[in-house]
């Protein structure tokens, strides 16, 4: 009897830390595709990740956009500023709102990124996308 009570201690402890695993997986997984599409200036597979309607501000220049208005406008940041990298400092949420702030190093400027994705159906949608020039030089 001891050793199905140690048994049964053993799986359930295995069952929540792979549990706890894969929760701190999700919640950093969101931002991996989202990153690498901006690191490779890909606006049309960036847009993938684009709720049907969104903020973009790019220069304090703001604008509610469809999810192809919003392609259009970072496939012209990107051709205007080819990345070079773009590396995410911080991530946080709660719930099912999540928020990414990143460095952007592109067209020989840095830029600060802030990405913010809800959990809406089945999946995680930008609902904003942020870039300001950074008060940092490039290297």
């Amino acid at each position: 009897m001891k050793k199905f009570v140690l048994a049964m201690i053993v799986g359930l402890s295995a069952i929540l830390c792979s549990t706890a695993a894969l929760a701190q997986d999700k919640s950093y997984d969101v931002f991996n595709p989202i990153a690498k599409y901006i690191k490779q200036g890909d606006a049309e597979k960036l847009s993938a990740w684009f709720a049907d309607n969104l903020e973009v501000s790019i220069f304090s220049s703001t604008n509610d956009s469809s999810r192809n208005q919003a392609r259009q406008i970072m496939k012209s940041f990107f051709d205007s500023y080819t990345p070079r990298s773009f590396d995410i400092n911080h991530t946080a949420g709660r719930g099912n709102m999540k928020y990414a702030l990143g460095s952007l190093n592109a067209g020989g400027e840095v830029f600060e990124v802030t990405i913010f994705v809800s959990y809406k159906g089945n999946s995680y949608k930008i609902q904003q996308l942020k870039i300001e020039k950074s008060e940092k030089t490039s290297l």
